[in-house]
């Protein structure tokens, strides 16, 4: 181990307590140390003294006193302040061979060779470039390139002679702002060069011609010639007459040969080799590759050529040095400023993704907004790049360079870090294509307070998304459960709560879940909560139940330490339909069962320690730990833990997964017919012919885990099942949590309507609010909650609002006021259908049937058309969808 290592001696200059100063001789410079530490017996070795008293010790030399120290805790605090000498770098805390490491990381993986060429020219913050150890990401990102000449011919004579210009796509992977191509241009003799993503090729004219007036009218030059390959977005008539109407040359490459225009190609394959290095070190997903192309470009014009005698391109355009001081690392940390309310965090979170042209701001990548957010003031925590168990990801979504792009420059001036918080802090949200390319100004910072500006059109959710979202919100549905343990133990149904939680301990004593140890040294621990809810019983002869978790909180969990695969199947809706339709039409038994505790019952591989729950420490072993022996409701890898201990025991009992929904088993039973088992979660309904088949698997499951046999299936996943066997008919009903949402949003005395939505309202985005009245008001309004309980109940049960609901779900970034009267019409459609359900029965055949239909550029934004569909078996509708 190195930890300890001592790699200099050096002599330091201090400034005492009282203003003076002095030399510290042989001081040790150790990179990897946290504190600087003066060793009293050395001191009293050259002669000092010591006097000490109150908490307060001075060294002496003769009767001057030369240092101060104040005893916090068990040591001495040095009053002063390291002034100069080279092992005061070790505050630091950062070796020569990190920082080296730390600067490849800010130039986007540049070669040693590049950085070197920078260091020699101070132009790294006096940096000296050690060799480089193997970088992984740099594997990944640049290990199959093609070959290319290493230096290229250079025959023009100035700025703007001669033009390389190429584009780049489609990505396999959409980017954030939504683009799939980027266009290059590269001036031959700078090698400059410039990126604008786009969403389609048919952009590029566009983009070519308003960066052509931008860039001439900064230069005072006018294009002379312009390289391109034959591609449509290149060779059509409006392009061709423009650039004879601007005297501009083209030069066109022969077909198939795309090294005549080898610059603009090796261009595209080394921003996407930086690009991959970037996302891999940062562990981005591939969805960024816009924002790491841009970065690429951004680096790479700060770079040394080859093909200008080892100059940047920014210097050569500029006719200056680029500044270095301010680089941070692609992907890391940051927090910017906030000003959300007085007793609201000041500092938010996100991930650096790039700079700002134009002004002195940084593009901060915000995870629980889902946007890049425009900053000014933040605080980039570069140290977490050096983690090693940050998690590599292998980028292959972008692939090699032949014909592919998108993105364009940030700005190709100077820039500067500013740390700290301002209270006139500028916040802005945009997409990575709304950056301009070149600038030759500087960042402005306003000194004045700015409203907030969206630049990016509002997301478009997918139906997946927006499906995971409803389940969220039916769960919080219900209300008034306790919040805390204290609050649990003082209300007027504290016995009820304290029962409850008796329960649970038990059940925890009985499963052996964990074992109280010592806490472990260097070890988190996970910290845990009561979780409490009400709920209905299946039956209605007994009150509601009272249902309390110890929860463990998994955000605390670390990646690689705590757990490592975290996936875990549900059940389809489609699959639990298409059983009660098989149910209905062949008159089947449906029983119900309920696991308890499910998630106890997975082996865990990982070791975790947990705190003791609430209330409930031993007595004596207060500081002890849980180590965890099972799984547990809330760590990350409970429910994929209980899923593989479930299903390895079905595979044992001779029961097939379904190769269409892991979650459903089957197996065929003695008199040849089948029987059928859904799994959700902790949930599970059993269909078959024979109630005595029924009964055995239910023996064989209840030797295996804890169970509660619920008996006939009459509720499952908040939807009520009815049926009438002497008619073969099966009911499956959302009426009493119809009834719930309603009175959750107010809605329960509105008037009924007939139908969903008005056929002469149309909703666009242009409803979003404009003045800062709506806003406010809106900001009030509950719509995103409002459309997750409406989704919840047309995925279950409701297909009449699968159009209605899938427009409505399209304004959940900027939801207007005619977007909430929209909602609050579904509601009261659906106060005037409560009974409305799917029925499943046998009178006809029981075949699979679709239909499927769609509008014409019915999206009045963006002119794509709805599509639906309805697939039924037999007279059963068991699945539907309405979608752009």
């Amino acid at each position: 181990m190195d930890v300890c290592k001592v790699v200099g001696i050096e002599s330091i200059k201090v400034r005492a307590h009282d203003g003076s100063f002095c030399t510290v001789n042989d001081v040790r410079h150790v990179p990897r140390m946290t504190k600087n530490l003066i060793s009293l017996s050395l001191l009293d070795s050259k002669g000092f003294s010591f006097k000490g008293k109150g908490g307060v010790v001075y060294v002496c030399k003769g009767s001057r006193k030369v240092l101060k120290g104040v005893k916090r805790g068990t040591l001495y605090a040095l009053q002063g302040s390291v002034l100069s000498g080279s092992a005061a770098v070790a505050s630091s805390r950062v070796h020569q061979e990190d920082m080296t490491t730390l600067w490849q990381m800010r130039l986007g993986h540049m070669s040693e060779r590049g950085m070197q060429v920078l260091s020699k020219r101070d132009l790294l913050c006096g940096h000296k470039v050690q060799k480089l150890e193997f970088c992984e990401h740099c594997m990944f990102g640049k290990l199959h390139r093609r070959n290319f000449p290493k230096k290229g011919i250079h025959r023009t004579k100035g700025i703007l002679d001669y033009l390389h210009y190429d584009c780049w796509g489609p990505s396999r992977v959409e980017s954030i702002g939504g683009s799939r191509y980027f266009l290059s241009i590269i001036d031959d003799y700078s090698r400059f060069t410039w990126i604008f993503m786009m969403k389609q090729k048919s952009e590029a004219f566009t983009k070519f011609k308003k960066w052509k007036t931008l860039v001439e009218n900064q230069i005072g030059k006018k294009i002379k010639k312009l390289r391109t390959d034959n591609g449509l977005e290149f060779c059509n008539s409006e392009f061709n007459e423009f650039c004879e109407d601007e005297g501009i040359s083209r030069h066109r490459t022969v077909r198939d040969t795309p090294q005549q225009n080898g610059v603009a190609e090796r261009m595209n394959q080394t921003l996407l080799e930086r690009a991959r290095c970037m996302l891999s070190n940062a562990g981005l997903e591939r969805r960024f590759w816009a924002e790491a192309v841009n970065m690429a470009c951004f680096l790479i014009n700060r770079g040394p050529d080859t093909g200008i005698e080892f100059k940047t391109p920014y210097e050569v355009w500029y006719g200056k040095p680029a500044d270095y001081s301010s680089l941070k690392v692609f992907g890391c940390p940051v927090y910017y400023h906030v000003d959300e309310g007085k007793l609201n965090p000041r500092a938010k979170k996100g991930v650096f993704v790039g700079y700002r042209d134009g002004v002195k701001r940084f593009r901060v990548w915000s995870p629980p907004e889902h946007r890049v957010i425009l900053s000014r003031n933040v605080i980039f925590d570069e140290k977490s790049m050096f983690n090693p168990m940050l998690k590599v990801i292998v980028v292959e979504g972008i692939r090699n360079v032949d014909k592919q792009v998108e993105q364009q420059t940030l700005n190709e001036s100077e820039f500067e870090h500013q740390g700290g918080a301002d209270q006139h802090e500028h916040v802005s949200i945009e997409s990575e294509t709304s950056q301009s390319s070149a600038g030759a100004q500087q960042f402005i910072a306003s000194g004045r307070p700015k409203r907030a500006t969206v630049e990016v059109p509002p997301k478009r959710y997918g139906f997946e998304d927006m499906v995971a979202y409803s389940f969220q919100v039916a769960e919080e549905v219900d209300a008034g459960e306790p919040q805390s343990y204290r609050e649990a133990v003082s209300g007027g149904e504290a016995d009820m709560w304290l029962a409850a939680m008796g329960d649970e301990m038990e059940s925890h004593d009985r499963n052996q879940t964990w074992e109280l140890v010592n806490r472990p040294q260097g070890r988190k621990i996970v910290t845990n909560k009561w979780i409490y809810k009400k709920k209905e019983r299946i039956t209605s002869k007994e009150g509601m139940k009272f249902k309390v978790r110890v929860v463990a909180r998994g955000f605390s969990q670390r990646e690689g330490v705590d757990y490592n695969e975290i996936f875990s199947p549900l059940v389809r809706h489609t699959s639990m339909r298409v059983l009660l339709a098989i149910v209905a039409h062949y008159d089947l038994e449906l029983e119900q069962l309920d696991v308890k505790t499910a998630f106890l019952h997975g082996e865990l591989e990982e070791e975790i320690y947990m705190t003791q729950p609430e209330g409930f420490k031993v007595s004596g072993k207060e500081d002890y730990a849980c180590k965890q022996k099972k799984s547990l409701y809330g760590l990350k890898q409970s429910p994929r833990k209980w899923y593989k201990r479930f299903d390895s025991y079905m595979l044992e009992l001779g029961y097939s997964r379904s190769p269409y929904d892991c979650c459903v088993y089957h197996n065929k039973v003695d008199d040849g017919s089948m029987i059928y088992l859904v799994l959700y979660v902790d949930d599970m309904l059993i269909a078959a012919r024979s109630k005595s088949d029924i009964q055995k698997l239910k023996g064989l499951l209840s030797a295996e885990f804890e169970m509660k046999d619920l008996g006939a299936a009459q509720k499952t996943l908040g939807m009520d099942i009815y049926r009438d066997r002497s008619k073969k008919k099966l009911f499956l009903s959302q009426k009493s949590y119809i009834q719930k949402i309603l009175s959750r949003f107010g809605m329960s005395s509105a008037k009924p309507l007939n139908t969903p939505s008005a056929s002469n309202v149309h909703l666009f985005s242009a409803y979003a609010p404009q003045s800062e009245a709506e806003k406010e008001y809106m900001s009030r309004v509950p719509y995103a909650s409002a459309v997750g309980s409406l989704m919840y109940a047309m995925v279950c049960t409701r297909l009449d609002l699968a159009h209605v609901v899938s427009v409505v779900s399209r304004f959940m970034i900027q939801p207007g006021k005619e977007h909430w009267q929209a909602v609050k019409r579904i509601f009261r459609y659906l106060k005037g259908t409560l009974d409305v359900g799917i029925s499943f029965g046998s009178d006809t055949k029981c075949l699979v049937s679709g239909y499927s239909d769609s509008d014409y550029a019915g999206d009045v934004d963006t002119r794509r058309s709805m599509t639906g569909y309805v697939f039924t078996l037999g007279s059963s509708v068991v699945s539907w969808k309405a979608t752009l």
